[in-house]
């Protein structure tokens, strides 16, 4: 089992749009997968179509079995009309109670603990994050394998990049402390990506410079992806043949590349 986390400390990037994706492509390709929704916006669990609980607070508060907190996916909202889809997704739903789950662990390997009863039963879990940091990320960076940044090519989206990474080098020393291995990097994906402004075309350039091939092909910025969210389903069920479902066709592609590389 692999953990993915989804992480930027600034919100409206496009994270939970990202998370929700890549948690659902790895599904259509046949993986069992795992999101969580450790957001107290609970928008990952709206976007596929579930309704809000404290699921994610009693999984890890209440210590309650996984097989009451998690609610399969219908692979009506998120795999491709031509393809079924040969794996399974479920998601363990959110709501604002997860805000509370800082103040009511004091065991930062909570949530290390809590998944390994999944053993073998998973192929991966993604969890969608807060962009405010807490108890609770840095719960999160102790079960983490590896860390997906999404980020518009904008200063402050870049400030929350910055911010995420410092951390990250913070959480680095204390998995060190319990011999654990460092957590790689799966990549860097700019989001909403207008390559008709300067101001995204030069920053991206710089991102390109600073961390080279983490940075993936831009997702460039279309309605599509709202109208999908709307209706909650995944781009590539609302709009197949579109440009925006075959670009994260590619990005797929790169990552699972990627994945076969991460060590859990």
């Amino acid at each position: 089992m692999k953990v993915i986390t989804l992480l930027n400390e600034k919100g409206g990037v496009g994270k939970t749009t990202l998370a929700t994706h890549v948690a659902a492509g790895l599904a259509i390709r046949g993986s069992r997968v795992i999101l969580v929704d450790a957001d107290s916006q609970g928008h990952a669990t709206v976007a596929l179509g579930i309704h809000k609980s404290p699921a994610v607070y009693d999984l890890f508060v209440r210590d309650a079995p996984f097989r009451d907190t998690l609610r399969l996916v219908s692979t009506e909202v998120y795999e491709h009309p031509a393809y079924p889809s040969e794996g399974a997704l479920y998601i363990v739903p959110g709501n604002v109670e997860t805000r509370n789950i800082a103040n009511s662990i004091s065991d930062a390997f909570t949530i290390s603990q809590k998944l390994e009863e999944l053993g073998d039963s998973v192929d991966y879990v993604v969890f969608d994050t807060s962009p405010t940091p807490s108890l609770l990320h840095g719960s999160i960076y102790l079960a983490t394998h590896t860390i997906l940044y999404p980020t518009k090519c904008e200063y402050l989206s870049f400030d929350g990049l910055v911010e995420s990474m410092k951390h990250r080098q913070q959480a680095e020393a204390h998995r060190a402390k319990w011999r654990l291995p460092p957590i790689q990097t799966l990549g860097i994906i700019p989001t909403m990506f207008r390559a008709q402004t300067l101001e995204h075309l030069e920053n991206l350039q710089a991102l390109r410079q600073r961390y080279g091939d983490d940075v993936f092909t831009p997702i460039p910025q279309r309605t599509i992806w709202t109208e999908a969210t709307r209706v909650h389903r995944t781009v590539w069920n609302f709009a197949p043949e579109s440009k925006s479902a075959k670009e994260f066709d590619q990005l797929m592609l790169r990552l699972i590349g990627r994945l076969e590389n991460v060590q859990a």
